[in-house]
């Protein structure tokens, strides 16, 4: 070979080593994102002292939070800014924060019809990208009419999340599965809501009704925005456990996120076998290791 040749030869190669990684990571899609934490899994011991349980929430690893117990201007007993300064200073963000209609309870201020533009302006204050309806009291759920009023209580506030530029969601359980009249209230309520209200998949409860949230982003592909990610007990699907331990298949249901049109995940937990920091620890991990 001459002289010239090996000389284009080895710098095509060598520009093909350098190109080559680069091309494969574009064609394949990333499911990388900060790891949230929903606080509500740390509600046992996190009024007990706020800031130094958000601090070991950082020391972890976790970027990303979702607020809850918000109201009257207040979240964990503290001026919703005072809180997110807080956090803000530990080098995390609140992105999204729970919320409920207030149909059961009418004199509780910052839900869908008490003093929602002040909750919503709170959180436009917080840079905060959700606000999702986190759960329905029995009385809010007994017929398909409830949820259909629930959508449209749901596209008012939507009105008032748009133009502050937030984005409104609902965050299921499992009862939003068992039929009402032969129909599923889920869907029922789905299709009331305005195509711009996201939802906010929680893949413990969806498991635990025996639906496959793999089905549900087929369904509602790019619509489902925000995940809680908990885990089901092997041995008792009536109990969750730390994530990673559990039965729900992780690396199935991340490899799915894009059709889903997640955003952004929170790890949640409500019983524990050990203290809530080391649990918490393992599932952080273990998300760490999958994705």
């Amino acid at each position: 070979m001459k002289r010239r040749t090996f000389i284009q030869h080895s710098a095509l190669a060598a520009t093909g080593g350098i190109l080559l990684p680069s091309l494969l990571s574009c064609n394949t899609p990333s499911t990388a994102k900060p790891i949230g934490i929903q606080l509500y899994t740390l509600k046992d011991i996190i009024l007990k002292d706020v800031k130094g349980t958000l601090q070991q929430v950082a020391n972890i690893g976790f970027k990303e939070l979702e607020a809850y117990s918000y109201g009257d201007g207040k979240a964990l007993g503290l001026p919703y800014q005072d809180f997110i300064s807080m956090v803000n200073g530990m080098g995390m963000k609140v992105v999204s924060g729970h919320y409920v209609t207030g149909q059961a309870f009418p004199t509780m201020k910052g839900t869908l019809v008490n003093e929602w533009e002040r909750a919503v302006e709170d959180a436009a204050k917080a840079g905060q990208k959700y606000m999702i309806i986190a759960w329905l009291h029995p009385d809010e759920r007994k017929t398909l009419d409830d949820y259909k009023r629930v959508g449209a209580l749901m596209n008012k506030a939507n009105e008032v999340c748009k133009q502050a530029g937030i984005t409104l969601g609902y965050h299921n359980h499992e009862f939003e599965f068992i039929k009402l009249d032969d129909q599923v209230p889920y869907d029922i309520l789905v299709k009331e809501l305005d195509p711009s209200v996201v939802l906010e998949l929680d893949m413990y409860w969806t498991t635990f009704a025996e639906v496959s949230a793999l089905e549900l982003f087929k369904k509602y592909a790019g619509r489902i925005h925000l995940w809680h990610v908990k885990d089901m007990d092997k041995n008792d699907r009536k109990l969750q456990t730390d994530v990673g331990s559990g039965s729900i298949d992780y690396k199935q249901v991340f490899a799915a996120a894009q059709q889903s049109g997640m955003k952004h995940f929170f790890l949640e937990q409500e019983y524990f076998t050990r203290p809530q920091i080391e649990a918490i620890t393992l599932g952080y991990n273990h998300l760490k290791k999958i994705l």
